[in-house]
């Protein structure tokens, strides 16, 4: 079977690469690699999230990447609320190592850990995510369904995901089962979408 961005081990040689990522005013040089999402430099669907971040003037004590991959999102995130608890979650050993030396190397406080990983008290004023579609359906909507259950009571989740992968009807499910959902904005296929609790 061939590895994907969300194995846990990635097969294959780390071949590493300098990709510039604009945090929202600020670029900055971050390393990324084989074996992980978006290993060749920051994705379409990352870059229409990010500048969503400028947007949000709220102040989170803790906040979660959830699907960090190599830790745009993470990174951003712990430099648009540097007093914020940080934390980046992902099932890729090599994409928890890339987002700590990245994080490091530009001194962003930012704790990596694997979903089981998480202390089951800990929860989250705001998630931030590109949501790994890919994984299918059935593994989506359970995966986004236990991380909402760790938003604080007036936390909200921001994740970005491609119309033509289901964006829409991703919403309608959100709030079908109880989750309402909101589309924060539309731009170039993507969809931002914003869930909160009842």
């Amino acid at each position: 079977m061939a590895d994907h961005y969300f194995s846990a081990s990635p097969g294959g040689a780390e071949r590493l690469r300098e990709v510039e990522v604009d945090l929202g005013g600020r670029t900055i040089a971050m390393r990324t690699s084989s074996g992980v999402f978006s290993g060749d430099g920051l994705d379409h669907a990352t870059r229409h999230l990010l500048r969503s971040l400028e947007l949000d003037e709220s102040a989170p004590d803790r906040v979660l990447d959830l699907g960090c991959g190599w830790g745009p999102i993470a990174l951003a995130l712990a430099d648009h609320w540097p007093e914020a608890e940080v934390w980046a979650v992902d099932v890729n050993e090599r994409a928890l190592a890339l987002t700590a030396r990245n994080a490091e190397r530009h001194d962003l406080t930012v704790t990596t850990a694997a979903p089981e990983d998480v202390p089951d008290d800990l929860t989250f004023d705001a998630i931030w995510s590109n949501p790994p579609i890919r994984i299918g359906k059935e593994a989506l909507h359970e995966l986004l369904l236990h991380w909402l259950a760790r938003l604080s009571p007036d936390g909200a989740m921001t994740m970005v995901v491609g119309r033509n992968l289901g964006a829409d009807s991703l919403q309608r499910w959100l709030v079908d089962e109880g989750w309402p959902t909101e589309r924060l904005a539309s731009a170039k296929g993507f969809r931002i979408l914003r869930t909160t609790r009842a």
